[in-house]
């Protein structure tokens, strides 16, 4: 007797986005949402697992623009656009995934969480022309982001300088004035409203996109 078996359904993980666009997670491509998607997940998702000692939690969008900020003031040479927008979507992929994992637990996550990062980050170099890393663009964007990972952790998570060195392990200065509040105003290190950092986020993708042409 012969048992007809039905074939597997593929695997899929459907997000519908504000756009009504419908991104496949585990198989995304660069034409899959807008810029304005991205800018809303971006700012909807937050850093430190969404803990604050302000009302507010940070998000993703806000830390991409502070990323930004400090590798304009601290590059010996001007960046291009193209350089200046892979800056600014370091972390894109978390906005398309609304989910940025706090760095310690990423390892219970597993290869196929990794390798679903690495392909949302794929299409997002794809989709925005982004030049892939040298090392020392490398070094010089980890060096920021590290720095702007202290600054958030003790101004914004609330952890001491000595419990950010100790127990969190981060090895940076801890900057004393937000490169963010001397560019917008605003109370220095106060996460930004989910809507105004969407807003911000997308005036700094659009105009770089424009620049890079």
């Amino acid at each position: 007797m012969m048992v007809s078996r039905q074939a597997a359904a593929p695997e899929r993980a459907w997000v519908r986005l504000p756009s009504g666009r419908r991104l496949d997670l585990l198989s995304p491509t660069p034409f899959d949402w807008t810029d304005d998607d991205l800018a809303t997940g971006l700012a909807r998702t937050f850093r430190w697992g969404g803990h604050s000692i302000w009302p507010e939690p940070l998000s993703v969008a806000q830390h991409a623009l502070f990323v930004l900020q400090l590798r304009r003031q601290r590059t010996r040479h001007w960046l291009t656009p193209p350089e200046e927008l892979r800056e600014l979507l370091h972390d894109a992929d978390e906005g398309l995934i609304n989910f940025d994992c706090i760095s310690p637990l990423k390892p219970f996550l597993g290869e196929r969480f990794a390798a679903l990062q690495a392909s949302l980050s794929a299409v997002v170099a794809l989709r925005y022309r982004l030049p892939a890393w040298g090392v020392e663009d490398k070094r010089a964007h980890k060096a920021a982001d590290i720095a702007a990972a202290a600054a958030e952790a003790v101004h914004v998570a609330g952890w001491t300088e000595a419990e950010m060195r100790e127990t969190l392990g981060i090895r940076a200065a801890v900057l004393a004035r937000d490169p963010l509040a001397a560019r917008y105003g605003g109370e220095a290190w106060r996460p930004w409203p989910p809507a105004l950092a969407a807003q911000r986020f997308l005036a700094e993708l659009t105009q770089l996109q424009a620049k890079a042409g």
